[in-house]
């Protein structure tokens, strides 16, 4: 099983580790700073690098229980020597862009008690969605104004592992409309919000709401009866 250091340190920029095997779908690595993508949060994209060659890492992605690196060009070797190399700038835009979720759905769950049952984002950008029954015209602007002041509040953001009987025991913490935890994960994984939103999650955050900036509810849909859809961007 491959160690990911990213799960208990979103701001480790590289890391060194070994290729522990080589598929036709990429490489395998004793120890990553690539997030896997789920959760609607896609996968990290950066530089693996040797004595001798480097290849571009295309995504990340969980297969067969492998942590795999999709990379482009000629992998290197099982048992190769290497650095991971994180493109920094576009996964701490989406750390930041996840923490702006987190905080939408705190915001929408304890004003409305509405969970979430979809989401996805890229870099800066993201959707998701709710289960409400109705939105007024002005939903957006109201949410938006919420959210904008919970964020320069400056919340620290924290993470801890939290046994899988004790999480499941707790309904606010799955705020997905279904459970999407596998069964095979435990401890699970807790991002809490300090105040605003705590709920199981393995993705990745900021330490702190500062770190967002200003958000913009850029489109609020209505889907369907019980399924409400709001778009966000950030500055």
């Amino acid at each position: 099983m491959t160690e990911d250091l990213f799960s208990t340190d979103a701001y480790l920029k590289n890391c060194k580790a070994t290729v522990v095997e080589v598929y036709d779908q990429g490489v395998v690595l004793d120890r990553t700073v690539f997030y896997a993508r789920g959760g609607g949060q896609p996968g990290d994209t950066g530089m693996i690098r040797w004595k001798g060659g480097e290849v571009h890492v295309e995504d990340a992605f969980k297969q067969n229980a492998q942590h795999v690196h999709q990379v482009l060009g000629d992998p290197p070797a099982e048992g190769t020597a290497v650095t991971c190399e994180l493109d920094w700038e576009r996964r701490y835009r989406l750390m930041r862009t996840h923490t702006a979720l987190h905080a939408l759905s705190g915001i929408v769950f304890r004003g409305f008690g509405a969970k979430v049952t979809g989401g996805n984002m890229e870099p800066g950008m993201a959707r998701m969605d709710f289960e409400l029954q109705t939105i007024g015209a002005e939903f957006g602007f109201e949410v938006e104004e919420k959210l904008n002041a919970e964020l320069e509040v400056d919340r620290p953001v924290h993470v801890s592992f939290v046994p899988r009987v004790d999480a499941l025991a707790d309904p606010d913490l799955i705020r997905t409309k279904v459970n999407l935890i596998p069964a095979s994960v435990d401890p699970i994984r807790v991002v809490d919000i300090e105040g605003l939103d705590r709920q199981a999650d393995g993705g990745m955050h900021v330490r702190s709401t500062a770190e967002v900036g200003r958000v913009r509810v850029v489109k609020t849909e209505n889907k369907g009866k019980g399924f409400k859809r709001m778009r966000i961007e950030l500055d």
